[in-house]
Protein backbone atom coordinates (compact mmCIF):
# COMPACT_ATOMS: atom_id res chain seq x y z
CA UNK A 1 0.00 0.00 0.00
CA UNK A 2 1.73 3.14 -1.30
CA UNK A 3 1.78 6.48 0.98
CA UNK A 4 -1.24 8.36 -0.59
CA UNK A 5 -3.27 5.41 -0.20
CA UNK A 6 -2.07 5.16 3.30
CA UNK A 7 -3.42 9.01 4.03
CA UNK A 8 -6.45 8.23 2.32
CA UNK A 9 -7.82 5.47 3.97
CA UNK A 10 -6.85 7.01 7.48
CA UNK A 11 -9.10 10.23 6.14
CA UNK A 12 -11.65 7.62 5.11
CA UNK A 13 -11.65 6.65 8.51
CA UNK A 14 -11.67 9.89 10.60
CA UNK A 15 -14.43 11.41 8.43
CA UNK A 16 -16.52 7.93 8.89
CA UNK A 17 -16.23 8.48 12.47
CA UNK A 18 -17.12 12.19 12.60
CA UNK A 19 -19.89 10.90 10.36
CA UNK A 20 -21.07 8.74 13.13
CA UNK A 21 -20.75 10.78 16.04
CA UNK A 22 -22.40 13.50 14.42
CA UNK A 23 -25.15 11.55 12.95
CA UNK A 24 -27.60 14.42 13.23
CA UNK A 25 -25.21 16.59 10.59
CA UNK A 26 -23.53 14.41 8.30
CA UNK A 27 -26.15 11.49 7.82
CA UNK A 28 -25.39 7.87 8.41
CA UNK A 29 -24.41 6.31 5.39
CA UNK A 30 -24.14 9.65 3.63
CA UNK A 31 -21.78 9.76 0.42
CA UNK A 32 -20.64 13.04 1.04
CA UNK A 33 -19.40 14.76 4.44
CA UNK A 34 -19.03 19.00 4.33
CA UNK A 35 -16.64 20.21 7.40
CA UNK A 36 -17.31 23.65 7.91
CA UNK A 37 -14.14 25.38 10.02
CA UNK A 38 -14.53 28.95 11.34
CA UNK A 39 -11.57 31.03 11.86
CA UNK A 40 -12.44 31.58 15.14
CA UNK A 41 -12.47 28.16 17.35
CA UNK A 42 -16.21 29.15 18.81
CA UNK A 43 -17.56 30.59 16.60
CA UNK A 44 -17.46 33.65 18.32
CA UNK A 45 -16.40 37.31 17.16
CA UNK A 46 -16.98 40.60 18.09
CA UNK A 47 -19.15 42.93 16.00
CA UNK A 48 -17.14 44.50 13.35
CA UNK A 49 -14.75 41.70 13.58
CA UNK A 50 -14.10 40.00 10.18
CA UNK A 51 -15.06 36.50 10.00
CA UNK A 52 -13.76 34.00 7.98
CA UNK A 53 -15.03 30.19 7.02
CA UNK A 54 -13.13 27.11 5.74
CA UNK A 55 -15.10 24.65 3.56
CA UNK A 56 -14.28 21.23 3.02
CA UNK A 57 -16.31 18.87 0.72
CA UNK A 58 -15.64 15.06 0.05
CA UNK A 59 -17.17 12.10 -1.15
CA UNK A 60 -16.37 8.55 -0.22
CA UNK A 61 -13.80 10.64 2.13
CA UNK A 62 -11.96 11.57 -0.82
CA UNK A 63 -11.73 15.51 -1.17
CA UNK A 64 -13.90 17.19 -3.97
CA UNK A 65 -12.97 20.17 -6.43
CA UNK A 66 -16.79 21.10 -6.05
CA UNK A 67 -17.97 24.28 -7.01
CA UNK A 68 -19.88 26.03 -3.93
CA UNK A 69 -22.49 28.49 -4.29
CA UNK A 70 -23.14 30.74 -1.14
CA UNK A 71 -25.36 32.91 0.08
CA UNK A 72 -24.91 35.17 3.25
CA UNK A 73 -27.66 35.73 5.60
CA UNK A 74 -28.73 37.39 9.10
CA UNK A 75 -29.86 34.58 10.87
CA UNK A 76 -33.44 33.11 10.09
CA UNK A 77 -33.67 35.96 7.46
CA UNK A 78 -33.05 36.09 3.11
CA UNK A 79 -30.17 36.48 2.13
CA UNK A 80 -28.18 40.13 1.68
CA UNK A 81 -24.77 38.61 -0.36
CA UNK A 82 -24.16 35.57 -2.68
CA UNK A 83 -21.00 34.24 -4.40
CA UNK A 84 -19.43 30.92 -5.99
CA UNK A 85 -16.11 29.84 -4.82
CA UNK A 86 -14.23 26.58 -6.38
CA UNK A 87 -12.47 24.47 -3.85
CA UNK A 88 -8.92 22.77 -4.41
CA UNK A 89 -8.40 19.72 -3.09
CA UNK A 90 -11.62 20.08 -1.55
CA UNK A 91 -11.25 23.04 0.21
CA UNK A 92 -11.36 27.10 0.02
CA UNK A 93 -12.25 29.88 2.68
CA UNK A 94 -15.03 32.20 2.51
CA UNK A 95 -14.70 35.83 3.74
CA UNK A 96 -17.72 36.10 5.69
CA UNK A 97 -17.24 39.55 6.72
CA UNK A 98 -18.88 41.15 9.84
CA UNK A 99 -22.08 42.11 11.58
CA UNK A 100 -22.67 45.79 13.35
CA UNK A 101 -25.15 44.76 15.35
CA UNK A 102 -25.04 41.74 17.75
CA UNK A 103 -26.94 38.41 15.79
CA UNK A 104 -25.45 35.93 14.14
CA UNK A 105 -25.05 35.16 10.42
CA UNK A 106 -25.39 32.68 8.31
CA UNK A 107 -23.28 31.05 5.52
CA UNK A 108 -25.82 28.66 3.33
CA UNK A 109 -23.57 26.52 1.01
CA UNK A 110 -24.66 24.51 -2.07
CA UNK A 111 -22.79 22.06 -4.26
CA UNK A 112 -23.26 19.53 -7.33
CA UNK A 113 -21.13 16.30 -7.58
CA UNK A 114 -21.73 13.26 -10.19
CA UNK A 115 -25.24 15.26 -10.80
CA UNK A 116 -26.85 15.61 -7.58
CA UNK A 117 -27.28 18.79 -5.11
CA UNK A 118 -26.02 18.60 -2.11
CA UNK A 119 -26.63 21.68 0.76
CA UNK A 120 -25.44 22.80 4.26
CA UNK A 121 -24.70 25.41 6.26
CA UNK A 122 -23.22 27.58 9.50
CA UNK A 123 -23.95 30.74 11.39
CA UNK A 124 -21.40 32.21 13.38
CA UNK A 125 -22.09 34.78 16.00
CA UNK A 126 -20.65 38.63 16.61
CA UNK A 127 -21.58 40.01 20.50
CA UNK A 128 -24.48 37.82 21.01
CA UNK A 129 -24.09 38.32 24.90
CA UNK A 130 -25.55 41.54 24.11
CA UNK A 131 -28.67 40.65 21.99
CA UNK A 132 -31.97 41.52 23.38
CA UNK A 133 -35.64 41.01 22.77
CA UNK A 134 -37.47 43.15 20.94
CA UNK A 135 -40.69 41.74 23.25
CA UNK A 136 -41.61 44.26 25.89
CA UNK A 137 -43.00 42.83 29.41
CA UNK A 138 -46.65 43.91 29.41
CA UNK A 139 -47.21 46.20 32.42
CA UNK A 140 -49.98 43.89 34.07
CA UNK A 141 -47.94 40.85 33.42
CA UNK A 142 -47.36 40.14 36.64
CA UNK A 143 -51.19 41.14 37.61
CA UNK A 144 -52.30 38.71 34.77
CA UNK A 145 -50.59 35.61 35.58
CA UNK A 146 -51.22 35.99 39.71
CA UNK A 147 -54.89 36.31 38.50
CA UNK A 148 -54.60 33.01 36.47
CA UNK A 149 -52.36 30.89 39.26
CA UNK A 150 -56.03 32.21 41.38
CA UNK A 151 -58.43 31.11 39.26
CA UNK A 152 -56.52 27.49 39.57
CA UNK A 153 -56.47 27.15 43.02
CA UNK A 154 -60.22 27.54 42.97
CA UNK A 155 -59.95 23.95 41.40
CA UNK A 156 -59.17 21.53 43.69
CA UNK A 157 -56.32 18.98 42.68
CA UNK A 158 -57.76 15.98 40.86
CA UNK A 159 -56.34 13.24 39.46
CA UNK A 160 -55.81 9.75 38.57
CA UNK A 161 -53.38 7.09 38.77
CA UNK A 162 -52.63 4.24 37.45
CA UNK A 163 -48.90 1.74 37.37
CA UNK A 164 -48.24 0.81 34.56
CA UNK A 165 -46.79 -3.11 34.67
CA UNK A 166 -45.17 -3.27 31.72
CA UNK A 167 -43.17 -0.21 32.13
CA UNK A 168 -42.59 -1.06 35.62
CA UNK A 169 -39.76 -3.40 36.80
CA UNK A 170 -37.79 -4.27 40.06
CA UNK A 171 -36.32 -0.78 40.52
CA UNK A 172 -39.03 1.96 39.36
CA UNK A 173 -42.30 2.45 39.38
CA UNK A 174 -44.63 3.42 36.04
CA UNK A 175 -47.64 4.97 36.37
CA UNK A 176 -50.30 6.99 34.31
CA UNK A 177 -51.71 9.73 35.25
CA UNK A 178 -54.33 11.77 34.18
CA UNK A 179 -54.11 15.20 35.66
CA UNK A 180 -57.58 17.50 35.34
CA UNK A 181 -56.39 21.01 34.99
CA UNK A 182 -59.65 23.12 35.48
CA UNK A 183 -63.31 23.14 36.13
CA UNK A 184 -64.43 22.46 32.44
CA UNK A 185 -62.81 18.55 33.01
CA UNK A 186 -60.14 19.40 30.68
CA UNK A 187 -56.91 16.90 31.76
CA UNK A 188 -53.73 16.61 30.43
CA UNK A 189 -51.54 13.08 31.22
CA UNK A 190 -47.97 12.09 31.86
CA UNK A 191 -45.99 9.08 32.42
CA UNK A 192 -44.36 8.97 36.15
CA UNK A 193 -41.57 7.10 37.15
CA UNK A 194 -40.13 6.91 40.77
CA UNK A 195 -37.85 4.41 42.64
CA UNK A 196 -39.42 1.39 44.08
CA UNK A 197 -37.11 1.61 47.04
CA UNK A 198 -39.25 3.40 49.45
CA UNK A 199 -37.85 7.14 50.77
CA UNK A 200 -37.73 11.10 49.75
CA UNK A 201 -36.74 12.35 46.12
CA UNK A 202 -36.72 15.28 44.31
CA UNK A 203 -39.53 16.04 41.61
CA UNK A 204 -38.58 16.39 37.92
CA UNK A 205 -41.38 18.17 35.57
CA UNK A 206 -40.81 17.56 31.87
CA UNK A 207 -43.18 18.81 29.10
CA UNK A 208 -42.94 17.99 25.65
CA UNK A 209 -41.74 19.38 22.90
CA UNK A 210 -43.99 20.70 19.90
CA UNK A 211 -46.57 18.56 18.10
CA UNK A 212 -50.39 17.25 18.65
CA UNK A 213 -48.53 13.95 19.85
CA UNK A 214 -48.78 11.16 22.59
CA UNK A 215 -45.83 10.04 24.67
CA UNK A 216 -44.05 7.38 22.60
CA UNK A 217 -41.28 6.52 24.89
CA UNK A 218 -41.66 6.94 28.69
CA UNK A 219 -38.72 4.74 28.98
CA UNK A 220 -36.28 6.30 26.76
CA UNK A 221 -35.23 8.54 30.37
CA UNK A 222 -35.54 6.25 33.02
CA UNK A 223 -31.87 6.65 34.36
CA UNK A 224 -33.99 9.50 36.51
CA UNK A 225 -35.57 6.97 38.38
CA UNK A 226 -32.58 5.08 38.57
CA UNK A 227 -31.24 8.04 40.06
CA UNK A 228 -32.83 8.52 42.35
CA UNK A 229 -35.52 11.33 40.78
CA UNK A 230 -39.32 10.93 40.23
CA UNK A 231 -40.05 12.24 36.96
CA UNK A 232 -43.39 13.11 35.45
CA UNK A 233 -43.04 13.33 31.58
CA UNK A 234 -46.32 14.64 29.98
CA UNK A 235 -48.51 15.92 27.28
CA UNK A 236 -50.46 18.82 26.63
CA UNK A 237 -53.17 18.14 24.68
CA UNK A 238 -55.40 15.79 26.82
CA UNK A 239 -54.35 12.56 24.87
CA UNK A 240 -54.02 9.54 26.34
CA UNK A 241 -50.77 7.83 25.23
CA UNK A 242 -52.49 4.45 25.70
CA UNK A 243 -55.44 5.26 22.49
CA UNK A 244 -55.36 3.55 18.98
CA UNK A 245 -53.93 4.58 16.51
CA UNK A 246 -57.26 5.15 14.71
CA UNK A 247 -58.35 7.40 17.84
CA UNK A 248 -55.67 9.31 17.79
CA UNK A 249 -55.96 10.18 13.82
CA UNK A 250 -59.64 10.91 14.41
CA UNK A 251 -58.20 13.54 17.50
CA UNK A 252 -55.56 14.98 15.18
CA UNK A 253 -58.24 15.85 12.47
CA UNK A 254 -59.60 18.07 15.27
CA UNK A 255 -57.02 20.49 14.95
CA UNK A 256 -57.75 21.20 11.60
CA UNK A 257 -54.96 19.29 9.66
CA UNK A 258 -52.06 22.04 11.10
CA UNK A 259 -49.63 20.13 12.93
CA UNK A 260 -49.28 23.06 15.67
CA UNK A 261 -52.29 24.74 14.88
CA UNK A 262 -52.99 24.98 18.50
CA UNK A 263 -50.42 27.65 18.78
CA UNK A 264 -52.78 30.21 16.93
CA UNK A 265 -55.45 29.12 18.34
CA UNK A 266 -57.61 32.20 19.87
CA UNK A 267 -54.24 34.35 19.61
CA UNK A 268 -56.19 37.53 19.54
CA UNK A 269 -57.55 37.34 23.35
CA UNK A 270 -54.66 37.08 26.01
CA UNK A 271 -57.54 35.33 27.76
CA UNK A 272 -58.81 32.71 26.20
CA UNK A 273 -55.44 31.80 24.04
CA UNK A 274 -55.07 28.02 23.75
CA UNK A 275 -51.30 28.20 25.39
CA UNK A 276 -52.74 29.64 28.56
CA UNK A 277 -54.27 26.19 29.51
CA UNK A 278 -51.48 24.63 28.89
CA UNK A 279 -49.04 27.01 30.86
CA UNK A 280 -51.27 26.61 34.12
CA UNK A 281 -50.99 23.21 33.33
CA UNK A 282 -47.57 23.13 34.19
CA UNK A 283 -48.42 24.72 37.30
CA UNK A 284 -51.09 22.12 38.45
CA UNK A 285 -48.08 19.32 37.14
CA UNK A 286 -45.89 20.66 40.12
CA UNK A 287 -48.73 20.72 42.70
CA UNK A 288 -49.29 17.20 42.01
CA UNK A 289 -45.61 16.32 42.33
CA UNK A 290 -45.49 18.39 45.18
CA UNK A 291 -48.62 16.43 46.72
CA UNK A 292 -46.99 13.42 46.31
CA UNK A 293 -46.35 11.42 50.14
CA UNK A 294 -42.30 10.34 48.18
CA UNK A 295 -41.57 13.74 47.41
CA UNK A 296 -38.73 15.08 49.40
CA UNK A 297 -40.66 18.46 50.02
CA UNK A 298 -37.54 20.69 48.44
CA UNK A 299 -36.43 19.90 45.43
CA UNK A 300 -38.78 20.57 42.31
CA UNK A 301 -37.15 20.50 38.85
CA UNK A 302 -38.35 22.00 35.66
CA UNK A 303 -36.46 19.93 32.38
CA UNK A 304 -37.03 20.03 28.72
CA UNK A 305 -36.25 20.71 25.04
CA UNK A 306 -37.78 22.96 22.24
CA UNK A 307 -41.21 23.83 23.17
CA UNK A 308 -40.73 21.61 26.52
CA UNK A 309 -37.61 23.82 26.85
CA UNK A 310 -39.49 27.17 26.86
CA UNK A 311 -42.38 24.87 29.02
CA UNK A 312 -39.41 24.20 31.62
CA UNK A 313 -38.73 28.26 31.33
CA UNK A 314 -42.36 29.56 32.04
CA UNK A 315 -43.03 26.90 34.45
CA UNK A 316 -39.70 28.28 36.44
CA UNK A 317 -40.76 31.88 36.03
CA UNK A 318 -44.60 31.41 37.19
CA UNK A 319 -44.07 28.98 39.70
CA UNK A 320 -41.45 29.92 42.86
CA UNK A 321 -41.58 26.13 43.80
CA UNK A 322 -39.28 25.38 41.00
CA UNK A 323 -35.87 25.23 42.56
CA UNK A 324 -33.83 24.28 39.41
CA UNK A 325 -34.32 24.37 36.01
CA UNK A 326 -32.91 22.61 32.75
CA UNK A 327 -33.55 24.05 29.16
CA UNK A 328 -32.67 22.93 25.36
CA UNK A 329 -33.05 25.64 22.50
CA UNK A 330 -36.12 27.28 23.96
CA UNK A 331 -38.72 27.78 21.65
CA UNK A 332 -41.75 30.75 21.83
CA UNK A 333 -38.90 32.86 22.53
CA UNK A 334 -39.07 36.55 21.22
CA UNK A 335 -41.92 34.89 18.76
CA UNK A 336 -42.71 39.33 17.29
CA UNK A 337 -39.10 39.50 16.55
CA UNK A 338 -39.64 39.17 13.20
CA UNK A 339 -40.95 42.55 13.31
CA UNK A 340 -37.45 43.84 13.62
CA UNK A 341 -34.75 41.07 12.89
CA UNK A 342 -34.61 37.84 13.93
CA UNK A 343 -37.72 35.90 15.67
CA UNK A 344 -38.30 32.47 17.15
CA UNK A 345 -40.52 29.26 16.81
CA UNK A 346 -43.17 29.06 15.59
CA UNK A 347 -41.89 31.47 12.83
CA UNK A 348 -45.00 33.46 12.95
CA UNK A 349 -43.78 35.46 9.78
CA UNK A 350 -44.69 32.50 7.86
CA UNK A 351 -47.89 32.77 8.41
CA UNK A 352 -50.57 35.24 6.75
CA UNK A 353 -51.73 37.25 9.39
CA UNK A 354 -50.09 36.30 12.38
CA UNK A 355 -47.56 39.07 13.42
CA UNK A 356 -50.91 41.83 13.71
CA UNK A 357 -51.00 43.90 16.40
CA UNK A 358 -53.73 42.42 18.02
CA UNK A 359 -52.09 38.77 18.06
CA UNK A 360 -48.71 40.90 18.89
CA UNK A 361 -49.96 42.21 22.11
CA UNK A 362 -51.63 38.35 23.60
CA UNK A 363 -48.02 36.79 22.64
CA UNK A 364 -46.42 39.24 25.28
CA UNK A 365 -48.26 37.54 27.84
CA UNK A 366 -46.82 34.44 26.50
CA UNK A 367 -43.31 34.70 25.08
CA UNK A 368 -40.72 33.17 27.05
CA UNK A 369 -38.62 35.73 27.13
CA UNK A 370 -40.71 37.79 30.16
CA UNK A 371 -41.10 34.45 31.87
CA UNK A 372 -36.99 34.89 31.53
CA UNK A 373 -37.27 37.78 33.58
CA UNK A 374 -38.99 36.09 36.57
CA UNK A 375 -36.45 32.84 37.44
CA UNK A 376 -35.01 33.09 40.35
CA UNK A 377 -33.52 29.46 40.69
CA UNK A 378 -30.16 27.76 39.35
CA UNK A 379 -30.49 27.30 35.56
CA UNK A 380 -29.05 25.45 32.74
CA UNK A 381 -29.58 26.23 29.15
CA UNK A 382 -28.26 24.65 25.94
CA UNK A 383 -28.36 25.04 22.15
CA UNK A 384 -26.38 24.93 19.16
CA UNK A 385 -25.53 27.56 16.25
CA UNK A 386 -27.14 26.27 12.98
CA UNK A 387 -30.02 25.55 14.37
CA UNK A 388 -33.37 26.60 12.09
CA UNK A 389 -36.29 25.36 14.48
CA UNK A 390 -35.02 27.40 17.59
CA UNK A 391 -32.56 29.83 16.35
CA UNK A 392 -29.19 30.74 18.47
CA UNK A 393 -30.55 34.42 18.29
CA UNK A 394 -33.00 33.96 20.41
CA UNK A 395 -31.89 31.43 23.07
CA UNK A 396 -29.10 34.07 23.52
CA UNK A 397 -32.17 36.44 24.18
CA UNK A 398 -33.90 34.76 26.72
CA UNK A 399 -30.19 33.72 28.28
CA UNK A 400 -29.30 37.22 28.68
CA UNK A 401 -32.14 37.95 30.52
CA UNK A 402 -31.94 35.59 33.08
CA UNK A 403 -31.40 36.89 36.50
CA UNK A 404 -30.43 33.80 38.93
CA UNK A 405 -26.93 31.94 38.66
CA UNK A 406 -27.12 30.27 35.18
CA UNK A 407 -24.86 27.94 33.47
CA UNK A 408 -24.74 27.35 29.32
CA UNK A 409 -23.72 24.45 27.46
CA UNK A 410 -23.47 25.91 23.33
CA UNK A 411 -22.53 23.47 21.07
CA UNK A 412 -21.70 25.56 17.85
CA UNK A 413 -22.68 22.64 15.56
CA UNK A 414 -25.93 21.41 16.46
CA UNK A 415 -29.23 22.01 14.69
CA UNK A 416 -32.11 21.18 16.51
CA UNK A 417 -31.10 17.93 18.54
CA UNK A 418 -29.20 17.22 21.54
CA UNK A 419 -26.72 13.78 21.79
CA UNK A 420 -27.69 11.18 24.36
CA UNK A 421 -24.64 12.06 26.56
CA UNK A 422 -25.95 15.94 26.40
CA UNK A 423 -29.60 14.43 27.72
CA UNK A 424 -27.75 12.46 30.37
CA UNK A 425 -25.62 15.69 31.22
CA UNK A 426 -28.79 17.11 32.21
CA UNK A 427 -29.68 14.69 34.75
CA UNK A 428 -26.20 14.82 36.51
CA UNK A 429 -26.53 18.81 36.42
CA UNK A 430 -29.75 18.51 38.12
CA UNK A 431 -28.56 15.86 40.51
CA UNK A 432 -25.67 18.49 41.95
CA UNK A 433 -29.13 20.88 42.40
CA UNK A 434 -30.96 18.88 44.88
CA UNK A 435 -30.35 20.41 48.51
Amino acid sequence: MTQRMRLLLLLFVGIQFVTLARAENYPYRSDVLWVTVPDKADWLYQTGEKAKVEIQFYKYGIPRDVEVSYELGYDMLPAHDKGKLVLKNGRGVIALGTMKEPGFLDCRLTAVADGKTYKHHVKVGFSPEKLKPYTQLPADFTEFWKKAKEELDQYPLTFTMKKVEKYSSDEVNCYLVKLYVNNKKQAVYGYLTMPVKPGKYPVVICPPGAGIKTIKEPMKRIYYAQNGLIRLEMEIHGLNPEMSEDDFTEVSRAFNGAENGYLTNNLDDKDNYYMKRVYLACVRAVDFLTSLPEWDGKNVIAQGGSQGGALALVTAGLDERVTACVANHPALSDMAGYLWGTGGYPHFNRMRNMLTPEKVKTLAYYDVVNFARFVRCNTYLTWGFNDDVCPPTTSYRVYNLIQAPKEALITPINEHWTSDDTEYGHMLWIKKQVK
